[in-house]
């Protein structure tokens, strides 16, 4: 049920497309009062002036300072690039604020790989407290938590995908995830000009994509088992929305179709299709849903399966509040009952 309790709550970080969308989400949430919103490029402004879509809050944007932030907040959204969070969540932990971090700072358990993919972590003793926050797969975790890591948008389509079929997977698995221009991020950059995406589709990353080892080190962990994982990330001509396709060899006797069933059943943002649709981004678009379904090839016995997911809704902010959810202890879906816009 949705309790009366109001949060004090923070968003560090709140001029980027993911911290905007956050605040877009916890400015209506019933057990929130926001606070605090930061900007380090923007600070001094009124959040309207940068997002006019969000004037309705009032709030003026402030510079970071997680000392001043600590004394007025219960819970932080951090919003940050990697490297530039890691700080300010260590001191906000050490001051009794619960973080959830939307940056890559604390989804390794591992420090070596973390630093093989991102550089010297800065915080590396408050590593082994975070919770990856895959919601469905880690709930329990989750709600004592007092750190949260918000998974990557493209690990959450794949892992969404594939956990259900982890432990009968032989051999690697392939990812071709395609994600809108968003998932770049706020700042200019010549290759995200209109004229250079629209009307195109772009491979990126291959074989360097930082995601990359996230989904592996996660199916890994939940196979008991090595899954070594082939990724092949694109940029779509759409703002917002996440397809990936996976494929994966699964033992033959493996009933794929009630894996899936049984395990998302109960599951209020995932949406299982059958009988031979496939999941769409603009199904899902300004939503917290997943949309899932399979296809077991004849021939190679392969199974295919896609996700979409709105990379800004369950694959960044949506996913961040059902998690501020579950560590308040209200319904997951609160403040996330949200529609499609379509067309």
């Amino acid at each position: 049920m949705t309790g009366s309790k109001l949060h004090r709550v923070a968003v560090v970080g709140a001029t980027g497309y993911s911290g905007a969308e956050l605040v877009r989400l916890l400015a209506r949430h019933p057990n929130v009062r926001l606070e605090v919103v930061t900007s380090e490029q923007a600070a001094g402004r009124s959040l309207g002036e940068v997002h006019r879509t969000l004037a309705f809050t009032g709030l003026n944007l402030e510079p970071v300072d997680a000392e001043a932030i600590a004394q007025r907040v219960d819970f932080a959204f951090t919003a940050l690039p990697h490297g530039a969070s890691t700080a300010v969540v260590a001191t906000l932990v050490e001051r009794g604020v619960r973080v959830i971090d939307i940056g890559a700072d604390f989804r390794f358990r591992d420090v070596p790989l973390y630093e093989k993919w991102y550089g010297k972590h800065a915080a590396p003793a408050l590593v082994a407290e975070a919770v990856y926050g895959l919601t469905e797969y880690a709930r329990e975790q989750v709600a004592g938590a007092r750190l949260v890591a918000n998974p990557g948008c493209y690990p959450t389509s794949a892992l969404m995908a594939l956990l259900p079929l982890a432990a009968h997977i032989r051999g690697p698995v392939f990812v071709d995830s395609k994600s809108g221009t968003s998932g770049a991020g706020r700042a200019a950059k010549v290759d995200q000009l209109f004229a250079e995406v629209t009307e195109n589709i772009r491979p990126y990353g291959i074989g360097k994509h930082r995601h990359q080892p996230e989904i592996a080190s996660q199916l890994s962990a939940t196979a008991g088992a090595s899954r070594p994982v082939v990724f092949s990330p694109h940029l779509l001509p759409i703002a917002r929305g996440l397809l990936s396709t996976c494929y994966a060899d699964v033992h033959a006797d493996v009933d794929v179709a009630g894996l899936f069933r049984e395990r998302y059943a109960r599951e209020p943002f995932v949406r299982i299709l059958e009988d031979g649709a496939m999941p769409e981004p603009r199904a899902v678009r300004g939503t917290n849903m997943v949309e899932i379904a399979w296809v077991r090839e004849a021939e190679t016995g392969r199974v295919v399966v896609v996700a979409a997911i709105d990379n800004l809704g369950k694959g960044a902010a949506g996913q961040a509040v059902q998690n501020f959810n579950c560590m308040i202890g209200v319904t997951e879906t609160t403040g996330l009952e949200l529609l499609p816009a379509l067309p």
